[in-house]
């Protein structure tokens, strides 16, 4: 069995890649590639949901389930992201009632940011890629215009707002909260959080572990197939949601648009996620 130091050390890249997935633009994903975890949450994950697993339980044989599951490991990295999302989420709430033109313009430069680097890893251009390119910014504008700005509160869409989002909290480059944010959910999950509403966190949290058993190994089947066509069409997607977080988007005629204000967040934005990516390139070229 590991240390208590490693399982703390776990909590803590835990509890950053849960800050990571509260903030549209920066995936979690990113930060477990970052920190040197990201194969183990594959695997771990691909354990979870096979069937060979799960027999191991129904024979009578926790720890074998234990084991194979490497459930020490999840553990600590799920109680590191409950910590962070619980401790975030008041101040992103203030933030988006507060300085809303200000945090929209701190979430565009991270998800500008997050894109150019998904499209500066994938090297060797072809005609075929700028269309999947361009198929991925035409249905992310598809999306964010054809979804509405007040969408259902209704328990059922909460729970396809978690089946959906799950999918993507594993991908690096994409967040999870930014799909809540085109599904214009991501202010109400915010108010959950920090409200303890349990009953809309325990339908999402039911969504979540619906869409990992139904989409997680559609999701790696298509990435270990079409990787390349797969990341094309997501990269794609997120710059046509952009629109979707236009600091201007919500802010009545007449008002201060604060355009100083919201170049500078803009900037910080997208300065943060070029440090992360330095510090990803840098531990890559030290291994």
């Amino acid at each position: 069995m590991e240390s208590l130091v490693s399982h703390i050390v776990t909590a803590v890249k835990g509890f950053f890649m849960g800050a990571a997935n509260v903030v549209p633009g920066v995936s979690g994903g990113t930060i477990a590639l970052i920190t040197g975890i990201y194969s183990r949450i594959i695997q771990a994950l691909n354990a979870v949901l096979s069937w060979d697993t799960w027999k191991e339980l129904f024979h009578g044989n926790l720890k074998g389930f234990w084991k194979k599951i490497d459930g020490w490991f999840l553990l600590a990295l799920g109680v590191g992201m409950v910590l962070s999302v619980f401790t975030l989420a008041k101040l992103l709430e203030y933030c988006l009632a507060s300085y809303p033109v200000a945090t929209w313009a701190f979430f565009f430069g991270l998800i500008l940011a997050s894109a150019f680097f998904m499209l500066k890893a994938l090297k060797g251009w072809k005609g075929a890629d700028v269309l999947f390119l361009l198929a991925g910014i035409a249905l992310g504008l598809l999306v964010c215009t054809l979804t509405p700005s007040q969408t259902p509160d209704n328990l059922f869409f909460i729970f396809l707002c978690g089946a959906i989002a799950i999918c993507t909290m594993i991908l690096p480059g994409i967040s999870g909260s930014f799909i809540l944010v085109v599904m214009g959910k991501y202010d109400y999950m915010m108010g959950a959080v920090s409200n303890l509403d349990w009953p809309v966190l325990a339908v999402f949290a039911l969504g979540c572990l619906a869409g990992i058993l139904a989409f997680a190994k559609l999701l790696h089947w298509l990435l270990a197939r079409w990787e390349r066509q797969t990341m094309l069409v997501l990269t794609g997607f997120v710059l046509g949601s952009l629109v979707k977080v236009w600091p201007w988007a919500n802010v009545p005629a007449g008002l201060d648009p604060r355009i100083g204000s919201a170049v500078l967040w803009c900037f910080i934005g997208i300065a943060l996620i070029v440090g992360i990516e330095l510090i990803g390139n840098k531990k890559t070229k030290d291994k």
